[in-house]
């Protein structure tokens, strides 16, 4: 089996959110698996400068974006057994941003194609099933059926689309159909990439791969109804039989609290190193260390997608427990000024930092006692699942990769690894946190029991990874 990601993004390289994680660690792990996995993605100028350095150039081209005829350079760099291949422009990749540019639809039009030409000059490898990684490569399943269907290489290719998130489609105009894709009205229909009088790029996935998924179950069916589905819940309701939802896993090398480089004590199951690195965590953040106060925390984008309006509503309610705050994250504005207030109003009670630090998110997963993720809408979600590895106890609303990962606690049968509520409500919300709090400060054997059952949940790669095997099998075997 032969088999390429082609994504806007990658951990180790660049990633912004999960979609990057989530894209380094499934290709190391089918890899492990015995699978021939590549990756190609653009070469941003962003990228750390010591993995440029060992970048390997190995072909340049021109490639079509219409009428133009634009460079490509295409680097190669091997990194934990992966192949992974960097389309190199700089027009349209040496930028500060990865995302948000004015000409965001001829930049991934071109990386689309771009990545489609690049597979001519890779020696030695003939794709079996090309994996698309939400809307930046959304256009690759309707340019292989319209450009390269004659094509030895190309037509036997069967393509797969992963959703990580239908909230970000790639919406443009209507001129973007002839002067950046250079194709004609005839894909300017309900049928094909017309959405409400724009060209939508990710609908040119729903509707042209062969197989489409997202990143939970849950999310799978939630997409298909108006509240979730983003104006495409037809579609995919269209498509329901090529439609299924497979778990986001979490790289267990790198999430691993009894090796993890970022922590103060690493540990395994032990509440006396959790308490060191509690301790720690108050310690850089400025809060006075106090051992029995429950620490929540909260690592994430500030938006209203992540609940945060939940938590606005509720923020002197939850400052007014016996608890510590602390939050790692920056995104609108009226959220990030939210906080500063709050951390001048209760500044031994509550810390942020509106920035994003690898090793202060890997310091607050080891260090606070829970998580809080209030998610209006959550396709998949992987902070809750690291939190569970170390330890720290995730209070979540029932949605998406949520509801698929986090059982409320049970206090007559014990089981359940976290605290969860349903309705989308600040003060359901705030009860969910209160409980959680009431069970740290007056039952510690059901905390510890809880803390348990969270380590004990798992959420590698293996279960997901095998589902995502399955799929391509059954794609090959159409060919």
């Amino acid at each position: 089996m032969k088999l390429v990601f082609v994504t806007s993004e990658a951990g180790p390289f660049l990633k912004t959110g999960g979609l990057g994680d989530v894209v380094g660690s499934l290709a190391t792990f089918l890899h492990k698996q015995g699978i021939d996995v590549r990756v190609i993605m653009p070469k941003y100028s962003t990228i750390a400068e010591h993995f440029l350095k060992e970048f390997v150039h190995i072909a340049h081209f021109d490639v079509p974006v219409a009428w133009r005829k634009q460079y490509c350079g295409l680097e190669e760099i091997v990194y934990h057994g992966v192949q992974y291949y960097f389309i190199d422009n700089e027009y349209y990749f040496s930028r500060l941003g990865l995302y948000g540019e004015v000409d965001d639809a001829e930049r991934f039009a071109f990386f689309s194609r771009a990545a489609l030409e690049s597979l001519i000059h890779i020696p030695g490898f003939k794709p079996d099933i090309l994996h698309c990684h939400d809307w930046h490569t959304a256009l690759i399943p309707l340019m292989l059926k319209a450009f390269y269907n004659r094509e030895p290489l190309y037509y036997p290719i069967k393509t797969i689309f992963t959703i990580h998130n239908l909230n970000y489609q790639g919406v443009f105009p209507k001129e973007v159909l002839s002067d950046i894709l250079g194709l004609g009205m005839e894909y300017f229909t309900e049928d094909t990439l017309e959405f409400y009088g724009s060209v939508n790029f990710m609908k040119a996935a729903l509707v042209y791969a062969e197989q489409i998924t997202t990143v939970s179950p849950t999310y799978a069916q939630e997409i298909k109804f108006p509240y979730y589905g983003e104006k495409l819940e037809g579609l995919l309701c269209k498509r329901t039989n090529s439609l299924s939802g497979i778990l986001n896993g979490i790289d267990y090398d790198i999430y691993n609290p009894s090796l993890d480089p970022y922590l103060f004590k690493t540990f395994d199951n032990s509440s006396l190193a959790k308490e060191e690195n509690k301790q720690h965590l108050q310690r850089i953040l400025g809060l006075p260390v106090i051992g029995d106060r429950a620490i929540l925390g909260m690592v994430s984008r500030l938006s209203v997608q992540k609940g945060i309006d939940l938590l606005a509503h509720v923020m002197e309610e939850l400052l007014e427990l016996d608890v510590q705050m602390v939050i790692l994250g920056s995104g609108e504005i009226q959220y990030e000024e939210m906080l500063r207030y709050f951390s001048s109003k209760y500044p031994e009670k509550f810390a942020n930092r509106v920035e994003f630090s690898d090793e202060l998110a890997h310091q607050i997963y080891a260090g606070a006692d829970m998580l809080l993720m209030p998610s209006r809408f959550e396709p998949c979600g992987i902070s809750q699942m690291i939190a569970m590895r170390y330890g720290t106890i995730p209070i979540v609303r029932e949605t998406g990769g949520l509801k698929d990962t986090v059982k409320n606690y049970n206090e007559v049968s014990g089981e359940g690894n976290g605290f969860s509520f349903i309705d989308y409500n600040a003060h359901e919300f705030l009860f969910s946190v209160q409980r959680s709090v009431k069970i740290f400060q007056k039952d510690k054997l059901a905390w510890n029991n809880i803390c348990l059952n969270a380590m004990n949940s798992d959420y590698s790669w293996y279960q997901s990874a095998k589902a995502y095997i399955k799929i391509y099998e059954s794609l090959i075997s159409l060919r």
